[in-house]
């Protein structure tokens, strides 16, 4: 089969989104005049298609890839179905069937993002009959200013530091109070190399100017209770799923999410797992301690390493550049550039450009 112990090239894969951004996006793709826009996010090895009020019949969100040297673009989801266990894995494909179970995504902020919260797995499972809700981590890779006058650091809001009603939050929501919505958060200042986790059910936004990789489940799964955003106007069934208000307040954890918990349960400091040799070694991001929907790791190269993780990996270079070789094969990846290692791949050895590299490495659950 012509795509086994072959790299599966990622090129860019623009995603419409409500909000404006990814001027980054267009300078990592040398558009000649960069500028931030609603194709704010590039899905990354994704099977999940992206729901856009008007954009129905696009097939929008799902990636087209590239199989080694061949230069011609392959359907991602029809590709892992063609040979799913080689992908994804035997145990994955039986579990999860011929999807990787995740999604991951370049989010480049023009603007702070709307209000919003999104569903639980359970919740997702019981009342909406999803399989998966969207818990989210965020890999902060660059923060900049996105006018003359902005703030030069980054932030989030995550989950309510002082938490309205339900009765409140909803007067809140149906007179569009934002300045009543926002008081009830903190900001939490972000830098390169954070990592952050946002439950299902707890209530954010992300500041603008963030670049950053998303990782999270595989769905488009959202309740926005901020209605306009850059001047661009919320239609009303893209607000609550198509629901009403007080169904979109089931959705919401109310509990105070104190300083103290932001440090423990929303902010990911890494963990060592191995030594990959001598100035190479590879950190836990996201593992079993903060969620069982993916799992997040990065390594650090500061020469020759030797990689085989036993499952697929979407493997972003984070900083400097790699050399990565597998099936006969070999790739110059610069800084963002991205690929999909599949389950069964075997070894690839990865060697950094000038002495030092960062990989990302977003994983699907166990």
């Amino acid at each position: 089969m012509t795509h086994r112990h072959k790299l599966i090239l990622l090129p860019p894969n623009r995603v419409w989104r409500t909000y404006p951004g990814g001027r980054t996006l267009d300078e990592l793709a040398r558009v000649p005049e960069p500028r931030d826009s609603h194709l704010a996010e590039d899905w990354i090895a994704s099977t999940t298609r992206a729901v856009n009020r008007g954009r129905e019949d696009l097939n929008e969100g799902v990636s087209q890839v590239r199989v080694g040297s061949d230069p011609q673009p392959r359907d991602f989801a029809q590709l892992l179905a063609s040979d799913p266990e080689y992908f994804l894995g035997a145990e994955h494909f039986r579990k999860y069937g011929a999807q990787p179970r995740l999604l991951v995504k370049f989010l480049d902020s023009g603007t702070r993002l709307h209000f919003q919260v999104h569903p639980t797995r359970e919740f997702a499972q019981r009342v909406l009959g999803e399989p998966t809700g969207k818990t989210e981590a965020y890999y902060v890779l660059a923060v900049r200013k996105v006018s003359a006058a902005a703030e030069t650091s980054g932030y989030i809001y995550a989950g309510f530091q002082r938490p309205p009603s339900p009765a409140e939050l909803r007067d809140y929501i149906a007179t569009q109070n934002i300045a009543a919505i926002e008081s009830c958060f903190d900001r939490i200042t972000v830098k390169t190399g954070d990592t952050f986790i946002i439950p299902g059910g707890t209530p954010h936004a992300l500041g603008a100017g963030v670049f950053m990789v998303e990782i999270q489940e595989p769905s488009d799964l959202v309740v926005r209770f901020e209605f306009e955003r850059a001047g661009y106007v919320l239609p009303e069934p893209a607000r609550f799923m198509g629901r009403d208000l007080d169904f979109a307040l089931t959705i919401f954890n109310f509990a105070p999410l104190t300083a103290a918990e932001i440090a423990a349960r929303i902010r990911c400091p890494p963990r060592r797992l191995r030594s990959l040799g001598t100035a190479s070694w590879q950190d836990e991001l996201i593992g079993p301690a903060q969620t069982d929907c993916f799992q997040v790791r990065r390594t650090t190269l500061g020469g020759p390493v030797f990689k085989d993780e036993n499952s697929a990996v979407i493997a972003i270079v984070t900083s400097g550049a790699v050399t990565a070789e597998a099936g006969g094969e070999t790739h110059h990846l610069r800084t963002y550039d991205k690929v999909f290692l599949p389950a069964a791949l075997g070894p690839v050895k990865f060697l950094p450009a000038a002495g030092h590299a960062e990989i990302l490495e977003c994983l699907p659950p166990e």
